[in-house]
């Protein structure tokens, strides 16, 4: 029992009992004659602009990581690096790619894991931002709420607002540490436990301090999701499906939070349930849900796995050495 705690097969047993789950469900419950059917409809030429559309997506988000790290590394690296990431979040599961880029990056460009490691949180939280936008935006539309587009303004108006607030926390983020220590004087237990942490999220932030760093990545990681968004439309375009173009936006944020549920790496069977469910809220049957979740899982997959793999074996690396770096992982200290 030692060995497998020790392992961590534990730790990995929620995401993958949910996988499983999903995974048994569309095995048992879909109409595989029908999405049979629905994959001999598929028109290649639309799936070759999804393809392009994806690749403009991966480009554009790679500009945006490469602006939060204000510049320090080249473009090709960065995008190898962010394509290895993915692949190792497709093998590995709790998302480890996120930790493999940071011990990648920062070996390779000589930049502090530390700052790495902000730079990523900091897309994640622009990620969070737009797939909640995306979804609380499209939610009343998908009820048939008459005040639909009142709340999908207010929406937008709180993202911007979310964007806004995190600059100001890194622009002001000395001064608010200032503040948070002085305060911690006679607090013992907040000096000790609390401030070291906030201590170091607010400084993690320093890369977007400068404004036009700031409204740049925000730009570059708007036009990723932009060119992600189209290139599912594609998709449903290529299978005859005649999805609306705000659908769109509906679906892509429910996957993007799906997949934040524990599951097995690459979150096989959340994607396609996610999807499949969006789908069907709006009238899409089952059979086509799920043959565009195929699809478009499968694209994201062997993409940026050929990618990722060539990156590595240009690099030198290997799956093995990489997993045993990041199990001793420890961020050093920023810059």
């Amino acid at each position: 029992m030692n060995r497998i705690k020790d392992s961590g097969i534990i730790k990995w047993l929620p995401g993958l009992l949910l996988s499983a789950v999903a995974i048994f469900l569309l095995i048992r419950y879909s109409n595989w004659q029908e999405v049979q059917e629905v994959f001999s409809q598929m028109d290649l030429k639309w799936f070759a602009a999804a393809v392009i559309f994806y690749f403009l997506g991966l480009g554009f988000r790679s500009l945006s990581w490469m602006t939060l790290l204000q510049n320090r590394s080249s473009y090709s690296r960065v995008f190898f690096t962010l394509n290895e990431g993915y692949l190792l979040n497709n093998i590995f599961p709790f998302r480890l790619g996120e930790i493999g880029r940071v011990v990648i990056l920062s070996q390779a460009a000589g930049i502090s894991g530390f700052f790495v490691l902000s730079t990523i949180i900091i897309e994640r939280a622009y990620d969070l931002a737009v797939a909640a936008g995306l979804l609380l935006a499209t939610l009343p539309f998908v009820f048939g709420l008459e005040t639909g587009q009142t709340i999908a303004n207010l929406v937008m108006v709180f993202v911007v607002l979310a964007l806004v607030s995190l600059f100001l926390l890194a622009r002001y983020r000395k001064l608010i540490i200032k503040k948070l220590t002085a305060y911690s004087e006679t607090r013992p237990f907040f000096l000790e436990r609390v401030l070291p942490r906030v201590g170091s999220l607010l400084e993690g932030l320093g890369a977007l301090s400068q404004l036009d760093q700031f409204l740049l990545s925000v730009f570059y990681i708007l036009l990723a999701w932009f060119f992600g968004s189209i290139e599912i439309y594609l998709l449903t375009v290529s299978v005859g499906m005649g999805a609306e173009i705000w659908w769109i936006g509906f679906v892509v944020g429910v996957i993007s939070l799906g997949i934040a549920l524990p599951s097995a790496p690459a979150g096989l069977g959340i994607y396609e349930v996610a999807m499949i469910g969006a789908f069907n809220l709006l009238g899409v049957s089952s059979s086509q849900g799920l043959a565009v979740a195929l699809i478009a899982h499968f694209l994201h997959i062997s993409i940026t796995g050929l990618i990722g793999a060539y990156a590595i074996i240009r690099d030198g690396e290997t799956l093995t050495g990489i997993y045993l770096r990041l199990r001793n992982f420890r961020p050093v200290s920023v810059d």
